[in-house]
């Protein structure tokens, strides 16, 4: 059982073959579980950790989500112009990967090293609603747990595209991120966070982009002027960018894929690219995990269905993270697992439901961050509004952004005009990723915009820019 199960507990034979007994199962090494684990075995629980590969130990953030895009975004804006892009890729591909091997040893180490805890690397399916079979090439280990936590993340969703599935240039987030080779001309399928991000970096490493949205712009929920700031950005950088684009067919020609869709005026085009990602949403990750033996449903779209506690259909079993159709955020994940700390250790007041301005952060070049509402949706609310949009060039007081050679971009802030109430601010700016937590932190505990308008921030930073957004507020 050793390639298995690392044995930090007793696994017993029982009739059905090796046994382990213990007190709480988590299914999937994402964020909220892996912290659950650590949380309740160093409060004396048994605890089975439960993974189906070793190259996921840590989960989708360190592995093939959050930490290498960012790694290699990061040395896409920093990296020398000297160095030809393909080589300039492979080198930030190298060290994205140094990375996350170090992270993924780390995270691993974080639970083995626990008494308590048995790492067991396998594709877990339920046998009943206590019960777990986990398999790995021949070998099976039954596990029973008096608390299940399900934490299997979400995947890449391929469409029915005619050819879309059988193309060999065709390649998902996770396949691109694989490869140290970077696209010669790279075709994005979506208008998404993913599909910006991902043509964003590749321009910037030099490869040609083309970037097909089904829809009339790109980033939906957000409002048309910051739509626009951004496209006006991403073209800038090189990307083309085709709206109303609807994929019909791709077709592999040789060395490169030929993409057909129809253009917003109804007339067939079609584009070629040595690469196509398809980055078309993302799917709970619930498929084989024999959720009906275990009576815990899910809904139309494959997430397991949980009330305000995270429970699911079976009390004793939890779903948290990207597999209960929730927010699709680390930090949301990580947020879970304090809802389910509190109502099995705690005093279980704290639901999903206490969720406050959670922020999001769209890491192009410079990053788009947003918390709380658009002003489309202010404006749904029928609540009188003060908006403020101003260009980070324009902002003279804020001089961060031309320190650093980036000064494009826009802040944009809606206020409830009667009561001073923060109801959004959206920036598309240098570290938007982070000055946008300033906001949120302010909206969760009440600050005003007037408040924040007359805050002291140091200088030269990207904060000190609420001075001069709050105070360009104006009736909408």
């Amino acid at each position: 059982m050793t390639d298995l199960a690392d044995e930090s507990m007793t696994v017993r034979t029982g009739d059905a073959g090796p046994e382990l007994d213990v007190d709480l199962a988590v299914v999937g090494f994402g964020k909220g579980g892996k912290t659950l684990a650590a949380t309740m075995a160093r409060r004396g629980a048994r605890v089975a950790m439960i993974e189906q590969s070793a190259r996921m130990y840590g989960g989708t953030c360190i592995n093939i989500g959050c930490v290498p895009t960012k790694a290699l975004v990061h040395d896409a804006e920093t990296g020398s112009p000297d160095i030809p892009g393909p080589d300039r890729y492979r080198r930030a591909a190298e060290r994205t990967d140094a990375l996350t091997t170090l992270l993924r040893g780390k995270n691993f180490a974080m639970l083995d090293t626990l008494d308590t805890v048995t790492v067991v690397t396998g594709t877990a399916t339920f046998t009943d609603p206590h019960t777990l079979t986990v398999r790995a090439g021949d070998d099976t280990l039954r596990v029973t747990a008096r608390t299940i936590v399900v934490n299997t993340g979400a995947d890449p969703e391929l469409p029915p595209v005619p050819g879309l599935r059988e193309s060999e240039h065709v390649v998902t987030s996770t396949d691109l991120l694989a490869r140290t080779e970077r696209p010669g001309e790279l075709v994005v399928l979506g208008g998404g966070y993913v599909a910006v991000e991902f043509a964003s970096m590749h321009a910037a490493f030099g490869a040609r982009v083309t970037l097909l949205a089904r829809g009339p712009r790109l980033l939906r929920s957000e409002d048309d002027d910051v739509v626009a700031a951004a496209t006006e950005i991403l073209t800038e950088a090189g990307v083309t960018i085709r709206t109303g684009a609807t994929v019909t067919g791709v077709e592999d020609d040789g060395d490169v894929a030929v993409v057909t869709y129809t253009d917003q005026d109804g007339v067939r085009q079609t584009v070629r690219g040595d690469t196509v990602l398809a980055a078309l949403g993302r799917r709970p990750h619930t498929a084989g995990l024999g959720l009906e033996a275990a009576g815990i449903k899910t809904d139309e779209h494959g997430a397991v269905v949980v009330d305000e506690h995270l429970r699911t259909t079976q009390p004793h079993v939890y779903a948290i993270g990207d597999v209960n159709g929730g927010p699709q955020y680390t930090y949301v994940s990580l947020d879970d697992y304090r809802v389910v700390l509190d109502h099995l250790t705690g005093e279980g007041r704290r639901t999903t439901t206490d969720r406050r301005a959670v922020a999001s952060a769209l890491f192009m070049t410079p990053p788009l961050a947003r918390v709380g509402l658009t002003e489309a949706e202010a404006r749904a609310t029928g609540r009188p509004l003060l908006v403020a949009t101003r260009k980070v060039a324009d902002m003279a007081t804020v001089p961060r952004a031309r320190i650093v050679h980036d000064p494009r971009g826009l802040m944009k802030a809606v206020v409830d005009a009667g009561t001073d109430e923060i109801l959004g601010v959206t920036m598309l700016s240098h570290d938007a990723h982070e000055t946008i937590n300033t906001v949120a932190l302010a909206m969760r505990h009440g600050v005003t915009a007037s408040e924040l308008r007359d805050e002291i921030y140091t200088h030269p930073s990207m904060t000190e820019a609420f001075n001069d957004l709050f105070a360009n507020l104006r009736p909408a």
